[in-house]
């Protein structure tokens, strides 16, 4: 049987480009997808996409390549964004099981709450993908996402290589993702033995509700106005709320001056990285897993079996689980990473920068 887990590809498979990306349609929406207004053969495979929010850069790419290769392997696709708001997300997954989705794959803005979604499909005899989050204390069918524990490592290894002592803030995510646990203890994995040494400090630590910037703007002007702007590195865990940090930075003059990381490789972010302001990113290839995840979820509404290399514990079950491997970006690399997967356009990226310092080939 051939192996659906390919994270092991040669890297000239993750430099991919992706489609163009779309705005947020509004919590309420009826479904949209490849076939809105179109009377889809009963024989074609249905998926519901249940998405936590399309506010974020990153969400919108998901949504698209997920989209375009279900609809390259003849499946319709209906899309709902909730707003990062849980009831309304249980409510359109119920819509979407209603519809008479085969499988149905969700990004879960509630890693608990969210387990609901999987009972009502499990008792409408509907698979149920777990992406890019785990669903807690759930039946859930199948969680495919990147290493996100080796996320939070890159995230810390990096920033210590640039200050291997001093004060410390660190800026987590929504407490309800449970990824945000796991960047945090990856984070630690590496913080741990300079906290222990005395050589890391940590004098501030504190999680950004639902992943919001302003959210970490607000930590982070709390943290330099308790610590009397006495901060050397930050590390915030992702690119949203990198880019909050840098805001209550530049506000003191110190954005530049003190190092900063991040994750999602979105173009505010590798636009800040080329100018200075970010220290680094994590590039995960979000359509090597959304075209993974229609892979997959397509296999599944036909009844294939499946393999999987590993399994990870949602508090209930051993979930079968593919995890894809994350790619530090920093400015030595953005160009060759970034630029030339067609992630984000060289006038994008360096838009900001004067072209003289543009690379070139």
């Amino acid at each position: 049987m051939k192996r659906l887990l390919l994270f092991m590809v040669v890297a000239g498979l993750l430099l991919v480009a992706l489609v163009g990306c779309t705005t947020e349609e509004p919590a309420g929406s009826e479904p949209t997808g490849s076939s809105e207004g179109s009377s889809a053969d009963s024989d074609t495979i249905k998926i519901g996409l249940s998405l936590a929010t399309l506010q974020e850069e990153r969400w919108q790419r998901d949504r698209d390549s997920f989209v375009e290769r279900a609809e390259e392997l003849g499946a319709e696709v209906l899309v709902q964004s909730a707003n990062l708001d849980e009831a309304t997300q249980i409510s359109q997954a119920e819509n979407l099981l209603t519809q008479g989705v085969d499988v149905l794959v969700v990004v879960p803005i509630n890693a608990d709450t969210a387990a609901a979604i999987v009972d009502s499909a499990n008792e409408a005899g509907v698979p149920v993908i777990a992406y890019d989050r785990m669903i807690n204390n759930s039946d859930v069918t199948v969680y495919m996402s990147f290493d996100n524990f080796r996320v939070g490592q890159m995230q810390a290894e990096y920033i210590t290589n640039l200050v291997p002592e001093g004060n410390y803030v660190l800026i987590g995510g929504a407490p309800t993702d449970n990824n945000a646990h796991l960047f945090r203890d990856g984070q630690m994995d590496v913080l741990q033995p300079f906290i222990d040494s005395g050589a890391i400090k940590i004098v501030h630590d504190e999680w950004a509700d639902n992943w919001q910037p302003e959210n970490a703007l607000n930590i982070m002007e709390n943290a330099l106005t308790a610590n009397n702007n006495n901060v050397d590195a930050v590390i915030a865990s992702n690119d949203g709320t990198a880019g909050g940090a840098i805001q209550a930075l530049e506000a003191q003059g110190l954005a530049g001056k003190v190092p900063i990381s991040g994750q999602d490789a979105e173009l505010s972010a590798v636009q800040r990285i080329v100018e200075g302001t970010q220290s680094m990113t994590v590039y995960k290839p979000l359509n090597l897993l959304a075209h993974h995840a229609a892979e997959v979820a397509i296999a599944l509404a036909k009844g294939e079996e499946l393999e999987y290399d590993t399994t990870i514990n949602n508090g209930k079950i051993d979930v079968p689980s593919i995890l894809l491997e994350p790619i530090v970006v920093d400015a030595d690399n953005v160009y060759e990473v970034i630029v030339k997967s067609g992630f984000h356009s060289l006038e994008d990226v360096y838009r900001n920068v004067p072209r003289e310092q543009w690379p070139t080939d």
